[in-house]
């Protein structure tokens, strides 16, 4: 059976949990349009992070990688357009390191854009009352890192030719702070847009971007 692989990521910055690894876990295992989901932890650490996502890709080959991640201060989940090719941390992540204005990947494309029918997902969770939004930035920590590093292997290595890959950003939780989103929301949100990436190979035009 083909696989999809989902990954979130470990708490980072002080906090106990993260929402990203919660959800795509609870998804583990489902079978969707003739796939089975394969989630997975990646580390909130910029190198280790992509070591641990090539494995992932390596072993598992998938026909669709979704890689979430937590953006507190956001309200709906945001579907990231495109990855750009530097860090920029802010803070730290979970080893300490704080790489400023570096390249991602040396001597690759400035940015990739995703993989994913971004506008079909955005209307698909938006008709079952889903808060969503199309992001035109997933920052520059270690999530826009995963998503460049995702992009650029998917893109380079012939192996997974076939596969299509992208990143979604999910809300807090309701214990985390606000803004924020109910865990079983952002889970049946994350099985829709599964679901939509998996019977949409050409995206819709439709009006999704942002004014600033």
């Amino acid at each position: 059976m083909p696989k999809v692989l989902l990954t979130g990521f470990d708490a980072f910055g002080g906090a106990t949990l993260n929402p990203s690894w919660l959800a795509v876990r609870a998804l583990h295992g489902r079978q969707v349009l003739g796939h089975k989901i394969v989630a997975a932890q990646l580390p909130t650490v910029f190198d280790a992070s992509l070591r641990v996502l090539d494995d992932l890709l390596r072993t598992h080959r998938p026909a669709l990688a979704i890689c979430v991640g937590q953006a507190g201060g956001r309200s709906a989940i945001s579907l990231e357009r495109v990855a750009i090719n530097v860090n920029d941390a802010p803070i730290a992540d979970n080893v300490g390191a704080q790489p400023v204005d570096t390249a991602v990947w040396p001597d690759a494309p400035a940015a990739y854009f995703s993989g994913l029918p971004i506008k079909a997902m955005h209307a698909a969770l938006r008709a079952e009352g889903i808060a969503v939004e199309v992001s035109q930035t997933a920052g520059t920590f270690v999530c826009n890192h995963v998503f460049y590093g995702l992009m650029h292997t998917i893109a380079s290595r012939r192996a997974l030719r076939g596969t299509r890959g992208g990143f979604i950003h999910v809300p807090w939780l309701p214990e985390q702070g606000t803004p924020n989103m109910a865990l079983d929301a952002i889970v049946r949100g994350l099985h829709l847009a599964v679901r939509c990436a998996l019977g949409v190979r050409r995206d819709q035009a439709t009006a999704a971007g942002a004014t600033h």
